[in-house]
């Protein structure tokens, strides 16, 4: 997340490191909107979780 922290406030969009850890395309990042489907998948030791990122919600 520092990562993403630290790029997001290069271009001016710091609230936006969450975001970017689903946003891959230069694009998305550049316009803060989602263009591409992006999931990301883990468990818990209770529940499996799938994070789902898509446009237009």
């Amino acid at each position: 997340i520092e990562k993403f922290e630290k790029e997001a406030a290069e271009l001016g969009k710091g609230s936006f490191k969450y975001a970017w850890v689903l946003d891959k395309l230069k694009a998305e990042r550049e316009r803060g909107i989602t263009i591409d489907i992006a999931l990301w998948k883990f468990e818990t030791p209770r529940y499996y979780v799938t994070v789902i990122d898509a446009p237009g919600h």
